[in-house]
């Protein structure tokens, strides 16, 4: 009827976005064993809007993939669907460049832009032990040298060399060296999209237990 408008179509999906950006976010949030539901709300979307990304009658802003790239703990690269180069496949000793944060010492162990970090880290003795970090994501450390303090939410355990822990990083936890020449660590965590990605290699200011 005149006077009336129509209905506005249904956007057509960006060129200039990957097809594959819609079956990865599908992928990635499986990965995570999260419903539909709960990565909606952790991304500040609503359940019907995210369904609508997966299948792809919607294609996602750059917030929305930042939202999500945090949310799942990876990059937007992944999620559109970017490999990385198969330079960055192998670090090579030589070039793993030491870098202190609050009296630790750490070198990146793995390449840039994965889903996970790796990295060897060195904890001297008397070093973060007051510190306390709950975030979203896992971790995985294995003690080389040295003996490690490591607490678990109300839980404190000794680890020696050859031990390793693996736990839900929304556990609060903290780690420190419990011999006087410190401890060194394998390192590998899941979050890379968040302002405490820093995670425990490096104090943060109000973040004392």
């Amino acid at each position: 009827m005149e006077g009336m408008s129509s209905p506005r179509p249904e956007p057509e999906p960006q060129d200039d976005l990957p097809t594959a950006v819609a079956p990865q976010l599908r992928a990635l949030r499986r990965r995570g064993s999260l419903t539909l539901e709960a990565a909606a709300r952790a991304a500040g979307l609503s359940p019907a809007h995210l369904s609508r990304l997966e299948t792809g009658q919607r294609q996602p802003s750059l917030p929305m993939l930042l939202a999500l790239a945090r949310v799942y703990g990876t990059t937007v690269s992944e999620l559109l669907g970017e490999t990385v180069a198969e330079r960055d496949a192998v670090v090579r000793a030589a070039d793993m460049e030491a870098t202190a944060a609050g009296g630790w010492t750490y070198w990146q162990a793995g390449a840039p832009g994965r889903g996970m970090q790796a990295l060897r880290v060195h904890v001297p003795h008397g070093s973060q032990g007051d510190i306390v970090r709950v975030h979203p994501g896992e971790e995985w450390l294995y003690v080389i040298e040295g003996r490690l303090r490591l607490r678990l939410g109300d839980t404190t355990h000794l680890l020696a060399p050859g031990d390793s822990a693996h736990f839900d990083s929304l556990t609060p936890h903290r780690i420190a060296a419990q011999d006087p020449d410190g401890v060194e660590l394998l390192f590998v965590h899941t979050l890379l999209q968040s302002p405490t990605a820093t995670l425990c290699l490096g104090p943060t200011t109000g973040d004392r237990s």
